[in-house]
């Protein structure tokens, strides 16, 4: 059962790994669909004809997809409903298993509920480790990695509890494992709930800053990732769990019934084995459990055999019993039995020697099996080499030498037991007796020694367990430790990630090619088992000579015991005749009394007659003699013929035989060549699509690597052209002529663009240089391909090499395979003389016998026979030996071979080694090619900046095709490596030297292949790099002309436009080769789905391949099934046939001897009757005669029952015909299938022709855009010369126009004089004289206007012409644009049109798809349930086929069962008709005795009458006695040859007389024997029962012991489920934190708008209140200062004073040094402050009123200092500031303005000693402030205000407080002034770096760290905002008052300034 569940498990994987292959292929799909989805708009083509191409091609290509969907759809739909069906079968009989778990269940949950206490415990357990774990993590920094990685591997141990549990415990420790891998994961999950919890706590600490608004982002989506992996990785967990624990349950259910059934056998055979525990001495090594178990069933068989054997000795001893009255009646059946005896030991030789042919032939089916074994076993060790663990191998390794022991074992075993038997055989009871009774005393010695030893492992299981539990709870500290350490690999696991993503993939792409591999070699496993199969076959042939034989030993016995039964009732009959003879004994004495008589009287009459007839007696007995001698020759003769028949008959069926096997051998080859080339062309067909997949595939990553670069290039692009798509041509032509105008208007940037095309020509020598370079890059790339080329053609004469040497080995091979076919027929011709020999034996044996019986006349003839047997004896010997030494000479043959396969290995070896450097050296060509296509493209990037889009372009076009090149070389290289490496991995036996010899053709062919795609490459690429050269080349030579032509054209005005229109051009050429892109980009995505959707098609195809494979492997074993079923049929009906025949025979030969018995004693009655009893005797005759007429008439019908049984075995063969044209029916459905796959690539290959039809199309819709290129070309260069042309007209008009001018001018000239000639002649004479001068000018000018103007004519002239012929031309380039734009629009509307029937088939399409989709899910759900299914179905198939062959076997009995009945009924009909005839008979016979004793006394009188006829018939009657006299004789001949067997039969009996008495003698002696061992048994008994009960006791401990081990892993399991659910909940909980924080974070942002709100109202309310206060301080300014006018002269000279002070303040805080000269001047002011105090004392009483009213409003106060202190601007903004400040506080602009204008007396004064700053001012006191920061002033005001309102969102720890109580008293007025000037000074140095004043030092003032306010407000009745901040809430920093602020500090303030 533990392979079978390895088997579900294998299926259940399988099912997965395709489930998954399924699923990635749906998610590639619908990515596939989704982008191109996002790139239908980016389809856009520039010319419509081409447009309308597109939509038709992609109208096509939609219409064979949907027809191919539809087609799809339907074929899903049937596997859909087949899948249900299935389902359906499949559920009722889920239903009957879960009834069944459902009981198990049951039983379960009362064990689950005593397993969930100890599950609290373990949880308890674990939340200890997780704190203590949590305090590691809290406390300790990183942790160094903790070797966990060891109990990942499943370590495999064989301590079974009992037998077949090696997997038991093996699972209970993987399950140990699985249970410390989860237990891991679980570890590792909470410290990522942990590490989360932190970031949570901090995410709530921390503010909104932006930065880390970003890193939350991330953050979200990072735990949305691993919120997606966790999710995937539970259910993948929950699916693997929920299959463990079924497996798991299965296994517990399946360990415990094993138990119980291995328990009831241990008690039974402990039971068997006490009656025969005499020798327990005997001690024997300690043997497999496998070996236990076979030789158990050795000793039950034994004792089935000697059961048997006692009783058949029992019934010899009663027969021998009986033998001893009855041995005169059983001479004859003796012989027969004799006969018989010997036939079977003839048979027994023939069944040993066919017994060795069929040992030999299945130790060579051993090994065959064995070496594809070890060929599977390797394949799989590769296999798993690439997947799993190298402890892995090492475990299959071991399984495998023990399976290879094991079957060594087992073939030893039946060796020696069938030896055993043998000799067994051989040998009589008492040899088996004794060997038996030592085999079962050894059998109880080595079960104790079992039991002992599995004591003792389960005693070391318990121990093991406990280390387990101990290691487990170690692991689990481990676990805990490497969670930390984990922590740390995350980041580090993160960045590989994207490493090992595209290993995965690598490794993903070789497990499905590995996973091919894996098919075929099943494909290959299923052709080796079809091959075992026709061993099989062949092997059951020999099983049914076997049969054969053993049903003919069976038919002997079965004769022996008819004839046994037939001589039971011969005795009876016997006792019955003997009565009857004794009774007609007395009559015959009182005949003969009477004979005598008459005798006497006739003596005297025949006395004279006696002479003559004693002559003739004498003559006729010696005739008679002769006779018989030659019948008994005749006889001979016939047996010889018939045996010599019987021998060529053999011959000739072994011939045929011979021939048949050779035909089904040649058959079998060349099947097995057809598949092999079948499976050569598949493979090499599967390469090529595997080849063009990769290429594909890696063509599609590059492409879509390129797509996401220009993705960002494209959007822009996918915008503007849907913008043109939706423009009409109307738009088209307002854009046209909008365009003209803004041409127009960019004339003037011509300017800008001259410089930038001087910049372009700079750039363009810079490209020139960078593409010098780039062709010597090329160069160097070259020089590498040539470098691969060389390296190419090394390997090609390697591999020539290799082919030779193969070839070489082949041919060994080759000659391998005669010697060994001749060895097979010669070992065939063998055994077929050894046939020949012991038929010869035989019939020698037999002429001996029948020489012994026969009269020395035959002697000569069978000396003969003897002489001839015995020449060809020793013929065969000599053959024999002949034979011998070849297959000796054969034998060295393949020893030379075997060394040189051992040669072949150790160079292919070194050709591996070779491979391997070459790999590494093309691995490090690869790697420098990388480095310069990396080179390369860095240059290319920079080129691209240079250089405009089309060059770039083409640029990426060639680096594409060298990457392409390059990776194709490099998978070629790897895949013939790889395929090398692989093919020389298998075991060099004759097989895999063809296989390898294939493999090697093919990677030649692929290097041929690859060689001349390398070729077309590289010419490919030079060509591309010749075209791309050339077109580069003409490209700068086409900018060179046009950057000629700006030059020329910079002077010209329409230079700009140009510019302009070449621009626009060059973004319109942009955009087309864009769409070109995108349109190349969807086709090479169509491409790739339509290759995904062919290799789905040829998965489905492969799939249906296995079925048929499977289909006609079932076809083939039932049809095999049937014709051994009709083959055994036939032969069990011929066999009873037989059966019957001979009983029949027998029968006619009883009644033929009791017919001669009744007829030789009515002779002896009649003899002594008179001559009317001859009549008698002759009616009796006739009787008899038709008696014998009956009898052949019988065996006639008998023939006939024969002929119609044959006819019946016809029909039979008949059928099995009729399953054979079945077969090839089958045969033409999988030619059908295979037409269909060839269909299916055919399809694929016309699809790749259209992807090229495709290309090409391409290519020349990119010549086609390079002709456009070229035309439009042309047109600039048209263009340019109209342009140029119309410059040079514009200045011959202007001309033209200041001639006409000048013309007028002197018209009107002498009108003007004429007027005034008359007023003014003094100015005529002057003017008259400038008119000369004019006029001599006006001549000079006319003539050469009159030059310009014929030159002008000209230029006219001939600008006409050409303006003519532009027009000309113009009109017909218009009328082309109407005919072109009627032609556009026409085609706009059939765009149009097939956009909308587009669209809608897209539509149709995406539903068609979405369907599919749905379909494709719901096959996937119904395949993996089918997968389930099949698996439950196989093995209900398996039963089913079981069941059916039990049917079939049933149904042959039965059939063979109702013959014999027939038959019987027949022979009972007949039989019941035998014993009428036969009573009829008797009744007649016992009415003539009757008569014949009735009429004595007549028959006297009558014989006395009937004497004196006789005298007279004399003649008649003597010739009549003389017949019955040679009769009489014969009998007489028989009697004394009856007399000398029966003399025989005397010593024979006497013989067995002794044989009995010594038997007797023996039986009493093991009476008594059996008697003591009785006694001793129970005895033993009594210790046995005892160390039974104890063993039972310890059973039952182990067992509940295992079962508490099971369950304490499943709860272990269930536990570490439950943990990682509270884990997943944990991270959940983790996640709302997150969530609930971030909605603090939200909520936070809120309070602060709030409170921003909040602060806003404030400050409107505090611009009431200040208006108010205003108005107030206005009017008392007002009147303070008429007050104030009278103080002003008192004040002047303290001012003054003031000054000094100030002056020698500001000297004593940037001296200090010398603060003693300032003490003294301090001094000194001191003592005029106290003259001048009594002055001031008014002032004072004044100031404390104010402060008295404003008292009340601190706090207010405070909050305009919050708001004000933000804005330490420097000196230049201050004015803007104070504005502001102005506007909010609701001060009107005039008065702002009038506050301004005063010379910093006003608002200016006020506000800077209200800051802090330098003198102070009159109008309004205020406490000193500290200002915040130091460099502040070089920033804006809202940079401020934002600063601030950061400082204020982030809390942070409160400053060390600094009381009033701790500061030093001011004494007197000096002190205060120090304190306040050196805090004034730090003040104005942390807020203005004024001019070079030091630091303050004083040690009383706190550094700003925090925002806690120093001054307690005055009144509590203030605003909430005012009230003393609680922790809970974000905190604000005011601005920090200095700790003396309070009325008095205030006033000193004052007196400072």
């Amino acid at each position: 059962m533990a392979s079978w569940f390895g088997g579900l498990g294998s299926g259940l994987g399988q099912s997965l790994g395709q489930v998954g292959g399924s699923l990635s292929s749906l998610t590639g799909q619908i990515s596939s669909f989704t982008k191109d989805i996002l790139l239908e708009g980016a389809e856009e083509v520039g010319d419509a004809a081409t447009e309308l191409h597109v939509s038709n091609s992609r109208l096509r290509e939609i219409e064979s997809i949907n027809a191919a969907l539809k087609l799809e759809n339907e074929r899903l739909k049937k596997v859909c409903s087949d899948l249900e069906e299935k389902h359906e079968a499949a559920e009722l009989q889920i239903k009957q298993l879960s009834v069944e778990y459902r009981n198990q269940l049951k039983q379960k949950e009362v064990e689950i509920s005593h397993l969930k206490a100890r599950q609290n415990a373990l949880q308890e357990q674990l939340q200890k480790v997780q704190t203590a774990a949590q305090s590691a993590q809290s406390g300790a920094a990183v942790l160094p990695p903790a070797t966990t990685s060891a109990s990942y591997a499943p370590v495999v141990r064989h301590s079974s509890g009992f037998e077949g549990d090696d997997m038991d415990f093996g699972d209970t420790i993987w399950l140990q494992q699985e249970i410390n891998r989860l237990s891991n994961e679980v570890s590792t999950l909470e410290s990522e709930v942990d590490h989360w919890k932190q970031i949570a706590l901090s995410s709530k600490v921390k503010g909104t800053n932006e930065a880390e608004q970003s890193e939350m982002c991330k953050l979200q989506n990072i735990v949305k990732e691993l919120k997606r992996n966790l999710s995937q990785e539970i259910d993948q967990h929950q699916h693997e769990l929920s299959v463990l624990q079924d497996a798991h349950r299965q296994k517990l259910v399946e360990i415990s019934r094993r138990h119980r059934e291995e328990l009831s056998e241990y008690e039974e055979r402990i039971e068997e084995l006490e009656n025969q525990l005499q020798k327990d001495d005997v001690s024997v090594g300690a043997m497999d459990e496998s070996k236990i178990s076979q030789q158990k069933k050795n000793a039950r068989s034994l004792e089935g055999e000697k059961v048997e054997e006692l009783l058949a000795v029992k019934h010899l001893e009663d027969e021998i019993r009986k033998l001893n009255h009855k041995l005169s009646s059983i001479e004859e059946e003796n012989k027969i039995l004799l006969e018989q005896q010997e036939l079977a030991k003839v048979e027994k030789i023939q069944i040993t020697q066919e017994y060795e042919n069929l040992k030999s032939d299945f130790s060579m089916l051993q090994s065959s099996v064995a070496e594809q074994d070890a060929l599977l076993k390797e394949q799989e060790k590769k296999l798993q080499s690439k997947t799993s663990l190298p402890e892995d191998v090492v475990r299959l390794q071991e399984a495998l030498l023990e399976a290879e022991n094991e079957i060594a074992r087992l073939s030893s075993l039946n060796q020696e037991g069938l030896e055993n038997e043998l000799t067994s055989a051989q040998h009589k009871n008492e040899k088996i007796l004794s060997a038996y009774a030592e085999d079962q005393n050894s059998e109880l010695s080595q079960l104790r020694k079992d039991l002992e030893r599995k004591e003792h492992e389960l005693n070391e299981s318990i121990t093991e367990r406990e280390t387990l539990i101990v290691e487990l709870e170690e692991l689990d500290k481990q676990n805990q430790e490497a969670t930390q350490h984990m922590i740390t690999l995350k980041e580090q696991l993160s960045k590989q990630h994207t490493e090992t993503d595209s290993i995965i993939k690598q490794l993903k792409f070789d497990i499905d090619f590995e996973r091919k591999k894996v098919s075929a070699l099943e494909m290959e496993k299923m052709e080796t088992i079809k091959e075992l199969d026709s061993q099989k076959e062949k092997l059951s042939q020999c099983s049914y000579a076997l049969n054969d034989l053993h049903i003919s030993k069976q038919q002997l016995q079965d004769k022996i015991k008819d004839l046994q039964e037939q001589l039971r009732k011969a005795q009876d009959r016997n006792l019955q005749n003997k009565k009857e003879i004794g009774e007609l004994q007395q009559r015959l004495q009182e005949r003969e009394e009477e004979l005598s008589r008459s005798l006497s009287k006739l003596t005297e009459r025949s006395s004279q007659e006696s002479e003559y007839t004693c002559q003739d007696l004498i003559l006729k007995e010696r005739e008679v003699e002769i006779a018989k001698l030659q019948h008994d020759i005749s006889e001979n003769k016939r047996l010889n013929e018939d045996l010599e028949k019987s021998l060529s008959n053999l011959r000739t069926e072994n011939g045929k035989l011979i021939a048949a096997i050779e035909e089904l051998k040649q058959e079998l080859s060349d099947a097995i060549s057809e598949k092999k080339k079948v499976y050569l062309e598949k493979d090499t067909v599967v390469e090529a699509l595997k080849m063009d997949k990769r290429q594909l595939e890696s063509e599609l990553n590059r492409t879509e690597k390129r797509l996401l670069e220009q993705a960002q290039k494209y959007k822009q692009t996918i915008e503007e052209l849907s913008n043109a798509r939706s423009m009409d041509t109307t738009a088209l032509q307002l854009e046209h002529e909008r365009l003209v105008k803004l041409n127009q208007e960019k004339d003037f940037e011509v300017a800008e663009l001259r410089r930038s095309i001087e910049q372009m020509e700079i750039d363009h020598q810079e490209t020139k240089e960078m593409l010098t370079t780039s062709l010597g890059g090329q160069k160097q790339l070259t020089e590498l391909i040539k470098e691969k080329e060389v390296f190419i053609e090394k390997f090609k004469n390697q591999a020539l090499q290799v082919k030779q040497e193969l070839e070489e080995y082949m041919k060994v091979s080759n000659k391998q395979d005669v010697l060994k076919q001749n060895l097979e027929e010669k070992d065939r011709s063998l055994a077929v003389m050894k046939e020949e020999n012991n038929h010869l034996k035989e019939e020698i044996e037999r002429l001996k016998d029948q020489q012994s019986r026969s009269t020395p006349v035959v002697e000569p003839k069978t000396l003969d026979i003897i002489i001839e047997l015995e020449s060809e004896v020793t013929q065969l010997k000599m053959i024999k030996n002949n034979l011998e030494e070849e297959i000796e000479v054969h034998k060295k043959t393949i020893e030379d071979q075997n060394q040189t396969t051992v040669q072949l290995q150790q160079s292919l070896q070194e050709q591996r080694k070779e491979i391997d450097e070459s790999k590494f050296q093309c691995e490090q060509m690869n790697v420098t090619h990388e480095r310069l296509s990396l080179e390369k493209d860095e240059e290319i990037k920079n080129l691209q900046k240079t250089i405009e889009q089309i060059k770039t372009q083409l640029h990426k076009e060639r680096q594409i095709i060298q990457t392409d090149s390059s990776d194709l070389f490099q998978e070629t290289k790897v895949q013939t490596l790889n395929g090398e490496n692989g093919n020389e991995k298998h075991d060099l036996s004759k097989a895999e030297i063809e296989r390898l010899v294939k493999g090697i053709k093919e990677r030649e062919m692929e290097i041929k292949l690859l060689n001349e795609k390398n070729v077309s490459l590289s010419q490919q690429i030079d060509q591309l790099s010749k075209d791309e050269v050339g077109k580069l080349t003409r490209i700068i030579q086409e900018k060179d002309l046009e950057i000629q032509a700006l030059n020329a054209r910079v002077s010209s005005a329409s230079c700009r436009q140009d510019v302009l229109c070449l621009q626009q051009q060059l973004q319109a050429y942009v955009m087309e080769r864009e769409q070109v892109l995108a349109v190349l980009s969807e086709k090479t995505r169509e491409n790739s789905q339509l290759k995904t959707e062919y290799h789905n098609i040829m998965d489905i195809v492969a799939a249906k391949e296995a079925a048929l494979v499977r289909l006609q492997e079932e076809n083939q074993k039932l049809s095999t099934r049937s014709e051994n079923s009709s083959q055994d049929m036939s032969r069990e009906t011929i066999q009873n046939l037989s059966r019957i025949i001979r009983e029949k025979d027998i029968e006619i030969d009883a009644l033929s001897q009791k017919c001669q018995t009744l007829l030789t004693v009515l002779q002896t009655s009649s003899t002594g009757t008179d001559n009317g009893s001859g009549g008698v005797n002759s009616n009796q005759f006739e009787e008899l005669l038709q008696e014998r007429d009956k009898l052949k008439q019988q065996v006639k019908k008998m023939e006939e029952w024969k002929q119609q049984v044959i006819t019946t075995v016809q029909n039979m063969q008949h059928e099995s015909a009729h399953l054979q044209e079945e077969l090839h029916k089958l045969q033409a459905q999988f030619s059908v299938e295979s037409d269909s796959n060839s269909k299916l690539q055919v399809d694929y290959n016309g699809l790749i022709q259209c992807y090229e039809q495709n290309e090409k199309k391409l290519k020349s819709f990119s010549e086609e855009l390079a002709q456009v290129q070229h035309s439009i070309g042309q047109l600039h260069n048209t263009k340019d010369l109209l342009l140029s042309k119309l410059d040079l007209v514009t200045p011959s008009v202007a001309t033209a126009s200041t001639v006409s001018q000048l013309s007028g001018i002197q018209y009107s000239a002498p009108a003007v004089l004429s007027d005034e000639s008359k007023l003014l002649q003094k100015e005529l004479q002057q003017l008259k004289e400038k008119l000369q001068a004019k006029e001599s000018t006006i001549r000079t000018l006319q003539e050469n206007n009159q030059r310009l103007s014929d030159s002008v004519a000209t230029a006219s002239e001939i600008e006409r012409k050409s303006q003519e012929e532009t027009m000309s031309e113009m009109r017909q380039i218009k009328e082309k644009h109407d005919v072109l734009q009627k032609s556009l629009r026409e085609k706009d509307i059939l765009i149009k049109s097939k956009s909308d029937q587009l669209l809608s088939v897209s539509e149709n399409l995406s539903n068609k798809e979405n369907e599919n989709e749905l379909l494709k899910q719901a096959v996937t759900n119904l395949k993996e349930r089918n997968l389930i299914l099949e698996m439950d179905i196989k093995k209900l198939k398996e039963e089913n086929e079981k069941i059916v062959a039990k049917s079939r076997e049933k149904e042959t009995e039965f059939r063979a069962l109702q013959e014999t009945n027939m038959q019987f009924s027949m022979m009972l009909k007949e039989r019941e008709f035998e014993s009428h005839s036969m009573k009829e008979k008797a009744l007649a016979f016992e009415k003539l005795l009757k008569e014949k004793e009735q009429g004595k006394t007549g028959e006297l009188n009558q014989l006395l009458n009937e004497v004196k006829s006789m005298q007279e018939k004399a003649v008649t009657f003597q010739q009549e006695r003389d017949q019955v006299m040679v009769a009489l004789k014969q009998k007489q001949m028989e009697s004394s040859a009856l007399q000398s067997e029966i003399q025989h039969l005397c010593e024979k009996e006497q013989r067995l007389n002794q044989e009995l008495e010594r038997l007797r003698n023996h039986l009493l002696e093991m009476e008594d024997s059996y008697t003591r061992e009785a006694v001793a048994a129970e005895d033993r008994e009594v210790k046995l029962r005892k160390k039974v009960l104890i063993l039972e006791e310890k059973l039952a401990s182990s067992s509940t012991a295992v079962e508490n081990a099971s369950h304490q892993a499943s709860l272990q399991v269930e536990s570490l489920q439950e943990q990682l659910n509270l884990v997943s909940k944990q991270r959940d909980e983790t996640v709302l934190q997150l969530t609930i924080s971030q909605d603090q974070v939200k909520q936070y942002a809120l309070s602060l708008a709030n409170l921003q709100m909040v602060l806003e109202q404030f400050q409107q309310e505090e611009k009431a209140m200040y208006s108010t206060e205003l108005e107030k301080h206005q009017k008392q300014t007002a009147e303070w200062r008429k007050k104030a006018e009278h103080l002003e002269e008192k004040v002047v000279s303290l001012q003054e004073s003031l000054e000094e002070a100030n002056a020698a303040l500001d000297a004593a805080s940037r001296l200090t040094e010398q603060l003693d000269i300032k003490e003294e001047q301090i001094e000194e002011l001191k003592k005029e402050g106290e003259i001048r105090r009594e002055m001031l004392e008014d002032v004072q009483n004044k100031l404390m009123n104010l402060m008295n009213s404003t008292e009340g409003k601190v706090d207010k106060l405070l909050m305009k200092n919050l708001f004000v202190g933000h804005f330490h601007t420097p000196k230049n903004k201050r004015p803007e500031v104070l504005r502001l400040m102005g506007s909010i506080l609701g001060i009107k602009k005039e008065e702002l303005d009038q506050l301004l204008s005063e010379d910093q007396r006003g608002v200016t004064r006020w506000v800077t000693g209200w800051l802090g700053g330098g003198a102070g001012s009159k109008s309004v006191p205020s406490t000193p402030l500290r200002p915040t920061h130091q460099n502040i002033f070089n920033s804006s005001f809202s940079e401020l205000f934002v600063k601030f309102l950061e400082t204020e969102s982030c809390p942070s720890l409160p400053p060390p407080k600094l009381s009033v109580h701790d500061m030093k008293p001011l004494e007197g007025v000096g002190t205060g002034k120090t304190s306040s000037t050196s805090s004034s000074s730090q003040m104005q140095d942390s807020a203005v770096s004024r001019a070079s004043r030091r630091p303050d030092t004083n040690p009383f003032l706190a550094p700003r760290s925090a925002a806690v306010p120093l001054i307690t407000p005055a009144s509590s009745s203030g605003h909430l905002l005012m009230k003393p901040i609680s922790d809970a809430l974000p905190t604000f920093t005011p601005l920090p008052v200095s700790p003396d602020a309070s009325a008095g500090a205030v006033l000193k303030d004052l007196l400072k300034q």
